[in-house]
């Protein structure tokens, strides 16, 4: 989000010497980005870029109170002169109006009747609103404007006489509705948008979007309906999005504003309306708030805002900070509790967001540039950097031909592989394709490929994050490593292989594959414990996931000598009929367990209920004898059928 705005037009709210050159320097090194200021007239233009979580500071007095702040803690007096609102003194109670509202839909309404006149706006208000990008039409719609403009809540005006039922009634547009919005555009309905009706179905607004103009104000209106909603976000988002209505209104209001600044634009607009159009109250203040503020206190130790920072910042200094960003703070036993205003109820959420303010105005430019104090002790060894695996892995897997992919770790409902009540979701996304943090890797890459269908074989992989939620906490990072291979006749045995060899490759060993519950494919366990799956998709795809922090716990550099033995080996192929329910693995843990004397086997072969298993016999010792190997295979063959149900099968 962006806002312009003239210095003039700040300096009404914020009293300081500062220049517009210092005030956009410290803004952008401790707030919010200045990323053009310029000469506009006898004045000067700020073009700010607001991050979404900040709607607050889409207006004069919420970026006048950021300034005052900034300034002040970098040594420039400052002083944030709040707007005066007063309730009106002077009503005549002409008319009324009923408004029904739905509270799922809007969580508050402030409205107002008003006799007014029509007029051009003054040029001050002109040239404040034309600055900052909107048209000035006339002073009953820059009114609205301007109040959203200095108050951040955005505003609306009906003509009161083209509402002949004097009702507003609030609910879900059904599907096929038809519309035609101020600019003129036709909009058929999809179901579900917040609108009001006149309490005979016919629709007036597209509430906290865009006005009709079948009830909008002209140049014979005489009485006014003074309007203000704050939405359910989520709907204004789906509305906005999905008729490509991308109104300042429409996307203030799908971040979250508070409803708090509900009443504080209707009484300041009233105030202009009677200063600017001659307007007169003619009906009681309407004030329907069914959802309160809902702010609540985080307590953070002194102790872990220093260390999380990296330096000794006095707590008076901390708490200061704070304050001048209007937190309540209660300091108590080296902690502070610390209650977020209103307007931050929805950005405030742990004491790591707390530290980050403290951090911001305290000025990150003022942090010292060095690394932390590393004793030799601390000093970490290869076998200790998840780094250092992670290229291991990464060189591996390209050294057998398998490319690298990057992908959004955000997805769509489509994407998201699980239950949507367990998903870490995400509160103003940029469209619905990324609603989701994803729980597992697997449907990003399977994207991957079905957007490069034109190549016959993919072989992709990736190294990411998957994430989870965590009760109130932030949700867990959890490091996960994923491929798919695609390719004409692809034998499950060839990824198992790539699977086995790049753990073997960081030194891990006990490693087993179990056949999955599903039967299409393998549990992939080290030492007991599932670390991944592999996964047959269809007769051209397959899939793996492994958990790449369990491999960390298994992974070591450590090697051990073993000397070549001078002993020649007896090498013998076994032919092992076994129920399918038992894993090849464990099938050949059985045969090497018999003995020492078993020093390698491999499966062979595989057909129907046959599997053939590659048996080399040697000792380090001396030469075995026919009649040692003939022993040991019986042992082997004994213990097959004792726990697997297994025999040889006969020639």
């Amino acid at each position: 989000m962006n806002i312009q705005i003239l210095d003039s037009f700040l300096r009404e709210h914020l009293k300081t010497k500062a220049t517009p050159k210092q005030i956009a320097e410290l803004l952008s090194l401790s707030s919010v980005s200045v990323e053009r200021l310029e000469k506009y007239k006898d004045d000067y233009l700020y073009d700010i870029e607001v991050t979404t979580n900040r709607p607050d500071l889409m207006s004069a007095v919420g970026l006048a109170r950021e300034t005052a702040t900034v300034l002040k803690h970098n040594k420039i007096d400052a002083e944030f002169i709040p707007v005066k609102i007063a309730e009106p003194t002077n009503i005549k109670k002409l008319e009324s109006v009923n408004i029904k509202n739905n509270p799922e839909l809007v969580k508050r309404i402030c409205a107002v009747v008003m006799e007014v006149q029509i007029k051009d706006s003054p040029q001050k208000i002109k040239d404040r609103l034309e600055s900052s990008g909107i048209r000035s039409l006339n002073n009953l719609v820059d009114i609205t404007n301007y109040v959203m403009r200095i108050i951040g809540h955005p505003t609306h005006v009906f003509d009161f006489d083209l509402i002949p039922t004097k009702t507003l009634e609030i609910r879900e547009s059904r599907s096929g509705e038809k519309i035609q919005t101020l600019d003129g555009k036709s909009h058929e309905l999809k179901g579900g948008d917040i609108v009001a009706d006149d309490g005979l179905g016919h629709i007036i607004d597209l509430l906290g979007v865009m006005g009709l103009e079948n009830s909008s104000s002209n140049n014979n209106t005489k009485r006014i309906l003074f309007f203000v909603n704050n939405n359910n976000p989520e709907k204004i988002r789906k509305t906005s999005m999905t008729h490509g209505i991308r109104t300042e209104a429409a996307i203030l209001n799908e971040k979250g504003i508070s409803s708090n600044y509900a009443r504080d634009a209707l009484l300041y607009g009233i105030k202009l309306y009677e200063e600017l159009a001659d307007g007169k109250v003619i009906s009681d203040l309407i004030d329907i708030n069914n959802k309160k503020s809902e702010t609540k206190s985080i307590t953070v130790s002194l102790l872990k805002i220093n260390s999380v920072i990296g330096i000794n910042i006095p707590a008076k200094t901390s708490i200061q900070i704070l304050k001048d960003l209007e937190f309540e703070v209660k300091e108590d036993s080296e902690k502070l509790t610390v209650t977020p205003p209103h307007f931050r109820e929805k950005d405030i959420e742990n004491e790591e967001d707390i530290i980050e303010e403290i951090a911001r105005i305290y000025g990150y430019h003022n942090i010292p540039n060095k690394l932390p104090n590393i004793h030799s002790g601390e000093i970490l060894s290869l076998e200790e950097s998840e780094f250092y695996f992670e290229d291991h892995i990464r060189d591996a897997l390209r050294y057998w031909g398998l490319n690298e992919v990057y992908t959004y770790p955000m997805v769509s409902e489509n994407l998201y592989e699980g239950d949507l009540s367990d998903a870490v979701t995400i509160k103003n996304p940029l469209n619905e394709e990324f609603v989701y943090m994803r729980k597992t890797l697997i449907p990003s890459l399977l994207k991957v490929a079905k957007e490069n269908k034109t190549h016959e074989n993919i072989s992709i992989f990736e190294i990411a994050n998957i994430y989870e939620k965590n009760g109130d906490n932030l949700p867990k990072e959890i490091l996960k490593l994923a491929g798919i291979i695609k390719k004409k006749k692809l034998s499950f045995y060839k990824v198992k292989g790539l699977v086995e060899q790049l753990l073997i490759d960081l030194g891990i060993k006990k490693i087993d594959f179990k056949k999955s519950a599903e039967g299409m494919g393998a549990d992939i366990y080290i030492d007991k414990e599932m670390i991944g799956y592999i996964e047959i998709l269809d007769t051209e795809t397959i899939d793996f996931e492994i958990d790449f922090e369990k491999i960390l716990k298994y992974a070591t550099l450590k090697k051990t000598y073993k000397p070549v033995s001078k002993f020649p080996p007896v090498i013998e192929d076994l032919s092992i009929i076994a129920p399918e329910d038992i894993s090849t693995g464990s099938l050949i843990d059985t045969i090497k367990n018999q003995s020492e004397l078993v020093s390698k086997v491999t499966l062979l072969d595989k057909y129907q209920n046959t599997r053939t298993f590659h048996i080399i016999y040697q000792s380090d010792k001396r030469n075995m004898t026919i009649k040692e190997v003939g022993e040991l295979r019986e042992k082997i063959l004994k213990e097959l059928k004792s726990k697997h149900n297994a025999s040889l099968k006969k020639q």
